[in-house]
């Protein structure tokens, strides 16, 4: 494996699946691939699950792990091509990814999207020159479209806890005071449709993500006609497609209550955290026993572990 930002580059999905199941059981067995080997993690923006899980992970199969918080441990770097750099940037993404490569055996980088050039964004500029320029193995830990780790540990989350052969899974949007990139629906979307799920998305208008990630989803804006019979909630805000990361939509009626709850098939409640407490979910939906937000964020130490080991074991 030679980068990881989509559903199809973990390979035969039931048998990732699988193979989850197995590492979180046995969390320390394959800890002989990492010897000896680095990897580092490069953020562009805050983390807490994403940072932590990553390094746990590493740490699981013998790595070392190396974290670079580029807005406060790294010169500020500059990531557009061409540019005349006479301003307060240091130093280019050109030159600093290789160097990078140069430490390590794996890269993880989390850069999420700047919402105001779709095209800069979905094109993955950042991610892409990291793939080019270090000359090795990279991870997705958040891009500017993409969240794939995150998604990986929402279907580890929904395997465990599935009782339908086939369940209903609903990805709400929510309201949020601030715009938020698409990367985490996107991700969820696109490994859903590859999942054994029955996939509905609900939106306001405008809201519409990418058909690439959307797929095959039925795409319902009635929220409650859509979470009627659900078997899985996954609430998350995002900003507006049409027009471009925008907050065209603040309505509070779309904040996942026990109103909304209660139409569904005792539906298990998910998000990915941080959550925005009675704004996207009510308190008594997130600390009910339904909900599964924590467990959930545990398995992103399986799902970040599962990857890594994919590309080590490439590496032996």
């Amino acid at each position: 494996m030679k980068s990881f930002f989509h559903v199809q580059d973990i390979g035969d999905l039931g048998a990732a699946l699988k193979e989850a199941l197995e590492v979180k059981a046995n969390p320390f067995g394959w800890k002989h691939l990492g010897a000896n080997r680095t990897i580092v993690l490069v953020f562009f923006n805050n983390s807490l699950r994403t940072r932590l899980s990553s390094q746990k992970a590493a740490l699981n199969l013998g790595m070392n792990p190396i974290v670079l918080n580029v807005n406060g441990d790294s010169w500020k770097l500059e990531t557009g091509m061409g540019v005349v750099m006479d301003s307060d940037k240091s130093e280019h993404l050109r030159e600093a990814i290789p160097v990078i490569g140069s430490y390590c055996d794996i890269i993880g980088v989390r850069s999420f999207a700047g919402l105001k050039d779709m095209e800069f964004d979905y094109n993955e500029t950042i991610l892409k020159q990291f793939i080019e320029y270090s000359g090795k193995p990279v991870i997705s830990l958040e891009s500017a479209t993409v969240h794939p780790c995150q998604a990986f540990a929402d279907l580890i989350t929904i395997e465990e806890h599935r009782t339908n052969k086939r369940p209903k899974v609903v990805l709400s949007w929510a309201p949020h005071p601030k715009c938020l990139p698409q990367a985490v629906p996107n991700s969820f979307a696109e490994w859903m449709n590859a999942a054994d799920v029955d996939l509905v998305i609900t939106h306001p208008e405008g809201y519409e993500l990418d058909p690439r990630f959307a797929g095959n989803a039925n795409i319902e804006y009635d929220q409650m006609k859509a979470l009627e019979g659900a078997d899985f909630v996954y609430a998350k805000n995002w900003s507006s497609t049409k027009p471009y990361g925008r907050n065209i939509c603040r309505d509070s009626s779309w904040t996942i209550d026990k109103a909304h709850m209660d139409v569904t098939d005792n539906a298990f409640f998910m998000h990915c955290l941080p959550v925005r407490r009675n704004v996207i979910v009510t308190d008594e939906v997130i600390d009910s026993p339904r909900s599964l937000v924590i467990p959930e964020a545990a398995n992103r130490v399986v799902s970040a572990q599962v990857v890594m080991k994919h590309m080590l074991e490439d590496m032996q």
